[in-house]
C-alpha cells in the first residue's frame, strides 16, 4: 500500500476530472455570443453549447414558450460547425474511458489494499488506468482548444431561420464549460501520469541461520 500513494491521487484526481468532463458536456455555455438586435432575444445574449442554442426572450416564439428558447441541434444541420461535432463524439468518449480508467484503477487499488500479490496483474491495470486518463484528456483538450480558437477569431456560424439566431455575433467569448473544460485535461492529465509511473515494488529475501 505504501508503494502506491501516487495511483490513489490519480484515482482522486482522475474521478473529478472525469466530473467535470461530464459537466462540461451537459451545459450550454460553450460561447456567449453578443448580438445588436433584441427584437428576439431580448437580453442580447444567447449561449451557443455542442448539443443546443439557447437565449432569453419575451416574444412568444413557440407553442408554449414564454422566456427561454433553446433549439436541439440536428445531425441534419449542415451549417452547424464541424468542432461543434466533433465535441459532441470526442466528449462522449472521453466520458466512456475517463470511466475505464477508473474501474482499470478501482481494481488495482483493491488487489493492493486487499494484500493481493499478484503485483504484475496490479501494475497492468494502472497502466490501463493511465493509458485510458490520457486518451481522455486528449479527447477534452481538442474540442476545447478548437472551440476557443473559433471564439478567439469571433468565427459565425449560420444557423437554420428557425433557431432565430444571426449569423454572426456583435461579439463572442469563451463560456464556463471552456475553463472547466481544460481543468479536466489538467486533471487527467496527472491522473495519468501518476498511474504510469507505478512500479513494482523490491522485495528483499533475507536468509536466517
Amino acid at each position: 500500500v505504501s508503494t502506491s500513494h501516487l495511483q490513489l491521487a490519480a484515482f482522486a484526481l482522475g474521478t473529478v476530472g472525469w466530473i467535470l468532463c461530464t459537466v462540461s458536456m451537459g451545459i450550454v455555455e460553450w460561447r456567449v455570443w453578443h448580438v445588436d438586435n433584441t427584437t428576439i432575444i431580448s437580453s442580447g445574449i444567447a449561449w451557443v453549447g455542442i448539443w443546443k442554442v439557447c437565449f432569453i426572450s419575451y416574444l412568444h416564439i413557440s407553442p408554449g414558450y414564454k422566456e427561454q428558447f433553446c433549439h436541439k441541434f440536428s445531425g441534419y444541420d449542415s451549417s452547424i460547425p464541424q468542432e461543434i461535432y466533433a465535441a459532441q463524439g470526442l466528449l462522449l468518449i472521453a466520458m466512456f474511458t475517463g470511466l475505464l480508467g477508473l474501474t482499470a484503477t478501482i481494481f488495482a487499488l483493491r488487489n493492493v489494499c486487499m494484500g493481493i500479490t499478484h503485483k504484475t496483474l496490479i501494475t497492468r491495470f494502472f497502466l490501463v488506468g493511465g493509458f485510458f486518463y490520457v486518451l481522455a484528456s486528449l479527447c477534452i483538450l481538442i474540442p476545447v482548444s478548437w472551440n476557443f480558437y473559433s471564439v478567439t477569431h469571433n468565427q459565425s456560424i449560420a444557423f437554420p431561420p428557425s433557431y432565430f439566431m444571426p449569423s454572426s455575433p456583435a461579439a463572442q467569448e469563451a463560456g464556463a464549460a471552456i475553463p472547466i473544460g481544460i481543468v479536466a485535461v489538467i486533471l487527467l492529465l496527472l491522473s495519468g501520469t501518476f498511474s504510469l509511473s507505478y512500479r513494482l515494488p523490491v522485495t528483499t529475501n533475507t536468509i536466517t541461520k
